[in-house]
């Protein structure tokens, strides 16, 4: 290489390192990041120029009416997701077996009630005494369909029985993400079916199961507000009755809003540690091979 040449590179390269490093600018985030505190300033502003008693908030957070409503809210989740897991987990071995007449009823299920609202079925079920007046045994157990089939019982089958249509296809699709070769195995052993389903197959689909069915407990803490029309005492029907007593709408309806918002924010946590905690065995079998290959073993 020349003198001249170098003489060139040397001077191209004095002149690169005196420039001034500019960093991007992001227009669209600073003109977003404005338009959304805006936004948010003008909520704020509205609930608080609005025509909202917070005392009134405050006196009834902690009513009776309003934390009996709680209890139930967190007693019908509770029921209604156990009976819908029990269901999903049923309906989905029976959507997979070879037996014909098993998969049909299974598709059936998940048919009808994905398909149809589930206003129309918490209304059905309020209403069953019209189709079956008693229920039983004739002439040698009957009982009254209405004392059976109350707002608590309608509302437990109605969010249950809709939830276990959906819960079926989370299992369904957990019990596919686990390898064919891990049943094979299970049968080559002698294990039956239903061992290897619950030994082997469930408990590695879990980590799959986990996080839709959080989501589910989630949504299903907010569903049960729909059972208000069926008079399921639960906080929004509580509350609804409270505000026309005293005509504090808007304020009963802010109670609400934030005792759901506290129950949905622990599932949430809850939800969090439990994914951990399936998940965790899963990382610490990736992690091992990488390590082996790191140290050559």
């Amino acid at each position: 290489m020349s003198a001249v040449t170098q003489a060139g590179i040397g001077r191209d390269l004095a002149g690169v390192a005196g420039l001034r490093i500019v960093p991007k600018r992001f227009y669209g985030r600073w003109v977003a990041a404005a338009l959304i505190l805006l936004a948010l300033a003008w909520v704020v502003k509205a609930f608080a120029q609005g025509q909202i008693a917070w005392p009134v908030v405050a006196q009834f957070f902690t009513a009776p009416a309003i934390l009996g409503g709680l209890v139930n809210t967190v007693i019908m989740t509770v029921c209604a997701m156990a009976l819908g897991i029990v269901l999903g987990v049923v309906f989905a071995i029976m959507y997979m077996s070879p037996n014909p007449v098993l998969r049909g009823s299974a598709l059936f299920y998940i048919w009808f009630f994905r398909g149809t609202p589930l206003l129309l079925q918490l209304l059905l079920w309020f209403n069953l005494a019209l189709v079956f007046p008693t229920i039983g045994i004739p002439g040698v157990m009957e009982w009254r369909t209405i004392d059976i089939i109350g707002p608590f019982m309608a509302t437990l089958l109605g969010l249950g029985m809709n939830q276990g249509a959906y819960t079926a296809e989370v299992v369904r699709s957990g019990i596919l993400s686990v390898d064919v070769g891990q049943t094979e195995a299970a049968k080559s052993i002698g294990m039956t079916r239903l061992t290897t389903l619950r030994r082997i197959v469930l408990p590695q689909a879990m980590r799959v199961i986990i996080p839709p069915v959080g989501n589910e407990v989630i949504s299903m803490v907010k569903l049960t507000s729909i059972a208000s029309v069926i008079q399921y005492s639960e906080i929004l029907r509580n509350a609804q009755t409270v505000y026309y007593a005293n005509a504090r709408v808007i304020e009963l309806l802010i109670v609400s809003a934030g005792w759901y918002l506290i129950v949905v924010t622990l599932l949430q946590i809850g939800q969090y540690f439990l994914e951990r905690f399936f998940s965790k065995g899963r990382g610490e079998r990736r992690a091992k091979p990488q390590i082996a290959e790191e140290t050559g073993a």
